[in-house]
């Protein structure tokens, strides 16, 4: 079994965001997972540890969330700091104020800045124009947070990413484009199986495999869902319309039916295969409700990994960095 505590011992962490997971070494990726191990091993004893006590963390939302908000409000509390939970229709953000200004009055109010919104130049401006952590909760381009809580998730059952398949079903969005980049950076095969004119951005297709290159992985994206779910150690999938795609509900229900993973779809997989989804899940649509609720779904203990994983990264961006 890969030891992450070991690989990481004498490594220090010198990251000052979490924008996207191609800013990130191997090693800093084991790092955040070697720290959300530890302090999920302590809350599960009861092990106080208050690496943020008195720091606050801005939350910004301009899309909704039900696990981002409740793991970092709750992660940042279990660390011993405050979250100041800022809907954009309640700051001035939403009324007009530029990203530049916005970044400079709250880093002098708080010690780091968690957003989760549409467009990925947002994260980008506030990690320039603050002085402070910022964290990438979500955008339309990447959800790095979900899948550095993949990857601890893949760890815990796998035991290792070297030799091991993931494969993708569904549409090319934000979940499969950082899932590109996480698989190719420790080195994990991965398979993108879509619909043709739903594949994942070209540009982040390009930067997996170029990862690829240095990590000894391999890439595929394919219009075919068994060639992409054959041999899977991992398959994964999303909804098929995500927020603010609404409108394009019943043209995605029509072009993505064959790619629902069903039993049969399933069966191309390994046999020790598991089963992940980001949630929220649609039972019936993207997956079945005999997959997804089955014995080789790992989708709750995926869900509690984010408030471990986020809780590593506030401690290693907002706190104790590489200690």
């Amino acid at each position: 079994m890969l030891d992450l505590k070991a690989n990481t011992k004498e490594f220090i962490f010198k990251q000052s965001h979490l924008l996207s997971l191609q800013d990130y070494t191997k090693e800093e990726i084991y790092k955040v997972l070697a720290k959300s191990l530890e302090l999920k091993e302590e809350h599960a004893k009861n092990i106080p540890h208050p690496i943020l006590e008195g720091k606050t963390l801005a939350m910004i939302f301009t899309k909704s969330s039900t696990r981002t908000r409740v793991s970092f409000e709750v992660g940042i509390k279990q660390l011993g700091g405050y979250g100041l939970f800022l809907n954009s229709n309640d700051i001035q953000l939403g009324r007009g104020e530029s990203i530049e200004d916005t970044a400079k009055v709250l880093s002098r109010y708080v010690d780091g800045i968690m957003i989760r919104t549409y467009d990925q130049v947002d994260v980008l401006n506030l990690a320039k124009y603050g002085s402070v952590p910022v964290i990438n909760g979500l955008t339309d381009i990447y959800h790095p947070c979900q899948i550095l809580a993949d990857l601890l998730t893949i760890y815990e059952v796998k035991g290792r990413f070297s030799g091991l398949k993931l494969a993708y079903i569904g549409d090319g969005n934000n979940v499969s484009n950082s899932l590109l980049i996480g698989c190719t950076k420790v080195g994990m095969d991965i398979s993108i199986g879509c619909p043709k004119g739903y594949e994942p951005c070209s540009d982040i297709v390009s930067m997996a495999m170029k990862n690829s290159k240095t990590s000894y992985s391999k890439v595929k994206v394919t219009n075919s869902a068994i060639e992409a779910m054959k041999d899977a150690d991992i398959v994964y999938t999303d909804v098929w319309a995500s927020m603010g795609q609404e409108a394009e509900e019943a043209i995605r229900e029509r072009d993505f039916a064959p790619f629902q993973v069903n039993s049969k779809l399933f069966s191309y997989a390994k046999d020790d295969a598991i089963f992940l989804h980001c949630l929220p899940a649609y039972r019936g649509r993207e997956v079945t409700a005999e997959v997804i609720d089955g014995p080789q779904s790992y989708i709750f203990d995926e869900a509690e990994n984010r408030l471990h994983v986020q809780k590593a990264i506030m401690a290693l961006l907002m706190g104790e960095g590489g200690s």
